[in-house]
């Protein structure tokens, strides 16, 4: 389908709408050298906070478009709401790229909840998992540059543990990578994981990608990966998903660890 007409999405006229509702809980990412949040992830939630598990059992085939852009709009009036504009931060949404039909078609009301709510679309980042299996990658690198075009930030989650790995940096570079939290997990005390992350800020450096480690539980952990020149952390360590609300950073950078050392 041709990107000219977005009006007819083959999503929005074949696709099945959802019989349930959700909501959404905001993580930070936190800037280690300023202490101060460059992003909150929104991440799925039951009404009641129910984990993200339960409402991702109930999406089917069918209803994959539908869910997908309603995650979008969800994600935008929780933030907008919780206060993120008041902040600075980016608001990063998780996507399926496999249910989007045509990217310029499928960010329509997107960009339409965006302007209801008065949020910058430079403040969107849109976050798609390695994980899930992609059947046409160039698929994904044209979503990723229209997005790019568009003046979206786009992001590549779970880095190192996934189907496609370093092949789809070779075909496209979205604007940030997330470390998968296996390669986190431990790296104080693991030669080889220091050395294999090493090698993953060298290559984001060289590529010009914004690099974030997730899944920081430890103050170890945390010095380990400043140690090796990484600026952006998300974990619980830093602060937990709260639902519908900004969650508070629990985790104060000390000054001493202010100090880049990249």
């Amino acid at each position: 389908m041709s990107d000219s007409r977005p009006s007819l999405c083959a999503g929005c006229r074949d696709g099945a709408a959802l019989d349930f509702d959700f909501s959404m809980a905001l993580q930070p990412i936190v800037d280690a050298e300023t202490g101060l949040p460059f992003a909150y992830e929104a991440l799925v939630r039951g009404l009641e906070g129910q984990g993200a598990g339960e409402i991702l059992g109930r999406v089917t085939e069918q209803t994959r478009y539908a869910f997908d852009q309603r995650c979008r709009v969800k994600a935008i009036e929780v933030a907008a709401a919780a206060g993120i504009l008041e902040t600075g931060a980016k608001l990063s949404i998780n996507f399926l790229p496999n249910a989007v039909y045509s990217p310029k078609a499928c960010i329509q009301l997107t960009l339409k909840t965006a302007a209801a709510t008065s949020f910058p679309t430079d403040r969107l980042l849109f976050e798609f998992t390695e994980n899930e299996r992609m059947a046409e990658p160039e698929h994904v690198a044209n979503i990723v540059r229209t997005y790019q075009a568009m003046g979206f930030g786009t992001a590549l989650d779970d880095f190192g543990a996934g189907h496609a790995g370093l092949a789809l940096l070779a075909r496209f570079q979205p604007d940030i990578i997330k470390l998968d939290m296996e390669l986190i997990r431990g790296i104080d005390a693991s030669l080889p994981r220091r050395i294999i992350v090493q090698g993953i800020v060298r290559m984001c450096r060289d590529l010009g990608i914004t690099l974030v480690a997730e899944g920081i539980e430890t103050e170890a952990e945390f010095d380990a990966l400043r140690a090796l020149g990484i600026r952006y952390i998300q974990g619980f360590l830093i602060g937990r998903p709260a639902f519908e609300t900004l969650a508070p950073i629990v985790f104060p950078v000390p000054a001493a660890r202010l100090v880049a050392t990249a």
